[in-house]
């Protein structure tokens, strides 16, 4: 119903009077654009629902028939409908948070044969490469390697070794850390000053991986002892820079009957091989049959070595020991690989027994 000037009410023309209420909405001179401000109504038999400046006035049967039926059917569902939602949100939530209660509750707990959770997610990377796999890093977590020497070599061997995932790393050395060590001993810290070596070095591959086990032997190797502790191991690395030790951890290795690893360095030269005579290959005083003259092969201290060369040749010491372990690919098994940093040159040689090793040939010593 359109509404109705009503002079009475307002007493100015033009003023509109509000299903009789005597409320005035305002004039019509103010113009029917005007309307939607102060006008909102709802014209059912004569009555008019009107608001302005919070005036209140009667309103229809049919508004007051809504409000005792409930109101708006189509707000009462949209209302329902968020309450649905509402109610399915919490049910998720509550779903996700009961699953990561349970997961945490009972974790998947590591023990000799299977990993846990985060053993799993350390070694992804080795994990989802063919050569390696699943198997490969429960080799590598079963192994037992023992490190002679905590410096040059010994120190980049031991760190990827540690992060590998080798399930025991044995270290034996007797010497401290020195300051002059920091330049290439990358294992070690100036805080470690003084420090054994193979205390530094256990420190340091435990904060890095405490999923592996660490023996540290701060003692020199000797003959008397030599060739029981290698029979604790399945292999062997020599980072020692002496020919004495070198032949005293061959004899050993040989007398096990478990594979060596030996690198060496000299100035800006570095050379590595796998020496495992019980597969065929021979042993390094085959290659070496005895200690060059005093002077002809001079040690880092009395000949310099760049810094991050023992970085690189230790890295590649640690390569090798891991794929002997995993048996992956072919490790440098009768080879020798040399690598020539100031010219950025590697090569490989082939590596021949001999038949006269006192250690490994036929007439060799027992």
């Amino acid at each position: 119903m359109t509404p109705r000037a009503a002079p009475a009410v307002s007493g100015r023309p033009g003023a509109i009077d509000v299903a009789g209420s005597g409320h005035c909405c305002g004039d019509l001179g103010a113009g029917v654009g005007h309307w939607p401000a102060c006008i909102r109504a709802l014209a059912v038999d004569r009555a008019v629902v009107c608001r302005r400046f919070g005036h209140s006035v009667s309103v229809s049967r049919w508004s007051r028939a809504s409000r005792r039926d409930g109101g708006d059917p189509a707000l009462w569902l949209l209302l329902a409908g968020f309450a649905v939602l509402v109610m399915a949100y919490r049910q998720v939530l509550l779903h996700l948070k009961t699953r990561a209660m349970a997961r945490d509750a009972d974790p998947v707990k590591p023990t000799r044969d299977r990993m846990g959770e985060t053993e799993l997610e350390r070694y992804a990377r080795h994990i989802v490469l063919r050569e390696l796999g699943g198997p490969g890093q429960q080799r590598l977590r079963k192994a037992r390697v023992l490190v002679v020497g905590a410096g040059g070599l010994g120190a980049p061997a031991l760190q990827y070794l540690a992060a590998a995932g080798v399930g025991t790393i044995g270290v034996i050395d007797d010497d401290v850390v020195e300051n002059a060590n920091l330049q290439r001993q990358v294992i070690h810290r100036d805080a470690d000053i003084g420090k054994p070596k193979v205390f530094s070095a256990e420190a340091a591959m435990l904060a890095q991986n405490p999923f592996v086990t660490v023996r540290p032997y701060h003692r020199r190797l000797e003959a008397g002892m030599a060739a029981e502790l290698c029979v604790d191991y399945d292999l062997v690395l020599d980072g020692t820079d002496n020919f004495d030790t070198r032949y005293l951890v061959n004899r050993a290795a040989v007398a096990a009957g478990i594979p060596l690893i030996s690198g060496a360095l000299s100035q800006w030269e570095g050379q590595l091989s796998v020496f495992d005579p019980a597969r065929g290959t021979p042993c390094y005083q085959c290659i070496f049959p005895e200690a060059p003259a005093p002077g002809l092969a001079p040690s880092c201290a009395e000949a310099g070595v760049l810094g991050p060369l023992p970085g690189v040749v230790g890295a590649m010491m640690a390569v090798e020991a891991i794929k002997v372990l995993a048996d992956a690919g072919a490790p440098l098994r009768s080879e020798m690989l040399i690598y020539d940093a100031l010219w950025s040159e590697t090569r490989k040689i082939a590596l021949k027994a001999r038949d006269d090793c006192p250690v490994c040939g036929e007439n060799k010593e027992d």
